[in-house]
């Protein structure tokens, strides 16, 4: 039945036309953000979970952060570590002379090994980064500090040694302001260099684990961000494709929309 009043040819064609135009536009949309999830319109369970995971991913700076402010403390204390066993070899060679010399000679080598330890005292003192000093007890703390490795609470790492080296009684033999010649000796060098070495041992230890954990961290926020990207990333040769699509379809839903609307026109052909 022909009608001027009701055109349902012509509405269907508008509904069509507008759900193309609506598509068309979500396309779009994906295409110039680069993004099938943008917003919590799009989908609201999906854009959830992708702030989420950003987060946690943002966190993770944080996390290397401390890390590498821990990695930059043991460094440091293991470049002044690396001084004073220098020191503390050649201070034996200097021990063995001292043994088996006299007069001025042995003097010679006393006042050597005495200066050698003022090296050890200044490497000692200036093991330092941000304030905190491994080596030796400071003002914020003593020889150890807590690294975040996490974002949990319990998440932390304590680096260190248990045994302040400035406090060592054998160690202060040799670093005193004015030391005593007779404990320039062989045995006691070597006291010191097991402790020292211990220490260096334990620090050592210490930035080989920071360092396997800064590329753990590093690994699990390149997860976490591929993660989110696999939730909200739009596949753009799909899109583009899509595209060419809609844009053929909507030329078409114009057409037919034109065509339902002149179907009333017929109507008049009919009273001529």
């Amino acid at each position: 039945m022909a009608s001027v009043n009701t055109n349902y040819g012509a509405s269907i064609a508008l509904q069509n036309l507008n759900k193309t135009n609506s598509e068309l536009e979500r396309t779009q949309n994906r295409i110039n953000t680069g993004m099938k999830v943008s917003s919590a319109k799009d989908s609201g369970a999906i854009f959830a979970i992708a702030t989420s995971q950003r987060a946690a991913a943002s966190a993770q700076d944080s996390v290397r952060s401390s890390i590498q402010r821990g990695q930059s403390i043991v460094d440091v204390a293991l470049a002044a570590g690396d001084t004073i066993t220098a020191a503390l070899e050649e201070m034996k060679g200097l021990a063995v002379s001292i043994a088996g010399s006299t007069g001025s000679a042995k003097t010679s080598y006393e006042n050597e090994f005495a200066a050698l330890g003022q090296e050890i005292k200044s490497a000692l003192d200036g093991a330092s980064f941000d304030g905190v000093n491994l080596l030796k007890t400071a003002s914020t703390g003593g020889t150890a500090v807590n690294v975040r490795i996490g974002t949990g609470a319990t998440d932390t790492k304590t680096i260190g040694i248990t045994t302040d080296l400035s406090a060592n009684t054998d160690l202060a033999k040799f670093t005193a302001a004015s030391p005593t010649v007779a404990d320039f000796t062989s045995a006691n060098v070597d006291l010191v260099m097991t402790a020292v070495t211990t220490a260096l041992s334990t620090l050592g230890t210490q930035s080989k684990s920071l360092g396997r954990t800064i590329s753990f961290v590093n690994k699990l926020q390149d997860s976490l961000e591929a993660g989110v990207g696999n939730l909200v990333d739009a596949d753009l040769a799909k899109e583009s494709a899509r595209l060419t699509a809609l844009q053929t379809k909507q030329q078409l839903g114009v057409q037919a929309l034109s065509i339902a609307n002149s179907s009333s026109q017929t109507v008049l052909s009919l009273f001529r």
